[in-house]
């Protein structure tokens, strides 16, 4: 009997080991470091959006649109490159306010050569001063896709592309598959596309409304383990209370003679650094500053001043980099006293709540025409504010780094933080707690020495 019940117990045993591996294998299958998830922005995505608006003897006229719905992270110059590949033998007739960047072999068609023959199509935007009849509502930016908090007037790119060799009604027409966004690097992953209810259109008298023949969506995420392998900014802290000045965490984004993807590094003494800076071309490989940290850009938080009700802040963002001017630029914030934020001195600002209830994240970005700009490195490459909190005496302390940030972003990168044990302390609290190896040792010898005296 005992042979039996040990039997069943081993049988049993095995079942739930394998049960588990089966579960570990499966959690590991579907979970990556690259999965894309921000917290302070948990349901921002780019939603790219296909309208069938006509049909077409062999295909169908559409119009794409991509609304960029994240609160702070935009698409700089030289801006989106959108991908997909046909689920037939689609071509591309003509497309307005978009190109692609191949024709592809389209030898098989005599007389009306098509735009493109590629099956898997590559679409850039079209420039700034793009001829009218080129035109159409939200194009021709290069690009650039700002985002929704900063400027949603400019949050959305379409253009209009009129497709042949494809279906010609609801049942016959395919999706593409595979969509890709490039922004103009990686870090955007895109979902399948998914037929929803078709859009509909108001006409510009506002008495009518159309519909399109037939939509689908396409989102796509940003994750910013796929964008780049190391960070592109750090912090810096500093305070009134305190001469230390805790500098960004050594090799923070790169480390000097060792790091490529930190690109050259120029000392700012360097008698050869005007003809070592390239013309201000966005594509420009970065020249960096050579800095403890190799980072592109810092961002300095000072405690400024403490008054009785409130307290100042100083906040300094420093570019590193000799080829990239940084326009649009936004920083985004979080610490427990936004919701008590008094006043900004020449930045915008707008909360971020995520969260129903907690109002702890401020955006922050330039002034048009005045800050919005950062430069490149050098005497001007910098813009600066200060911020003025009210104290709530319930939460208000300057101990324990509490007025220091929780996290920064800039344009929507997460920058890397000093260690907290580094946070500049208060004075008069005792030593600063230090665990050192070194101590048991010191502690021995001094023992010896008293030892040694009284023998």
């Amino acid at each position: 009997m005992e042979t039996v019940v040990s039997a069943a117990s081993r049988s049993i045993s095995k079942l739930i080991s394998f049960t588990a591996l089966l579960l570990f294998l499966f959690s590991c299958s579907t979970f990556t470091s690259t999965e894309a998830y921000d917290a302070l922005d948990p349901t921002g995505n780019i939603t790219i959006k296909w309208d069938v608006i006509s049909w077409t003897p062999d295909g169908y006229v559409a119009v794409v649109t991509m609304y960029n719905f994240q609160q702070y992270r935009h698409i700089q110059a030289p801006g989106w490159t959108l991908g997909w590949t046909w689920a037939k033998k689609e071509v591309i007739w003509s497309m307005m306010g978009s190109q692609t960047t191949e024709q592809g072999d389209c030898s098989k068609y005599k007389g009306n050569v098509p735009h493109c023959c590629k099956k898997d199509p590559t679409v850039v935007d079209l420039l700034p001063g793009t001829p009218y009849n080129q035109q159409i509502a939200n194009c021709c930016k290069g690009g650039v896709l700002n985002s929704w908090v900063q400027d949603p007037a400019n949050a959305a790119s379409s253009f209009q592309v009129s497709v042949g060799a494809a279906g010609t009604t609801n049942k016959t027409v395919r999706v593409p598959r595979n969509f890709t966004l490039k922004a103009p690097g990686p870090g955007y992953t895109c979902g399948p596309a998914k037929i929803v209810k078709p859009t509909k259109f108001i006409t510009a008298d506002k008495r009518r409304i159309t519909q399109a023949m037939m939509t689908w969506n396409v989102t796509c995420t940003y994750s910013q383990f796929l964008a780049q392998k190391t960070p592109t900014c750090c912090v810096s802290l500093s305070s009134f209370y305190n001469n230390t000045i805790v500098n960004c965490p050594t090799c923070a984004c790169g480390c000097q003679n060792n790091s490529t993807e930190s690109g050259s590094c120029v000392s700012e003494r360097s008698s050869h650094l005007a003809s070592a800076v390239p013309g201000k071309s966005t594509n420009a490989p970065p020249l960096l500053q050579c800095t403890s940290h190799m980072c592109p850009v810092r961002i300095h938080w000072h405690v400024k001043l403490n008054y009785k009700e409130y307290w100042r802040v100083k906040i300094t963002i420093t570019n590193f980099n000799y080829a990239l001017n940084y326009s649009q630029w936004n920083l985004v914030v979080q610490h427990p006293n936004f919701d008590n934020l008094t006043q900004l001195f020449s930045f915008n600002y707008k909360p971020l709540t995520p969260y129903a209830g907690l109002n702890d994240t401020a955006m922050l970005w330039g002034l048009k025409f005045y800050n919005d700009f950062l430069n490149e490195a050098g005497p001007l490459g910098n813009v600066q504010s200060e911020l003025l909190f009210r104290k709530d005496a319930s939460t208000f302390t300057f101990e324990k780094g509490w007025a220091f940030p929780r996290r920064i972003y800039f344009n929507g990168d997460n920058c890397v933080m000093p260690p907290p044990d580094a946070y500049p302390w208060l004075p008069n609290t005792g030593l600063k707690p230090v665990i050192s190896l070194f101590q048991p040792v010191m502690t021995i010898l001094a023992s010896c020495v008293f030892l040694w005296a009284n023998m």
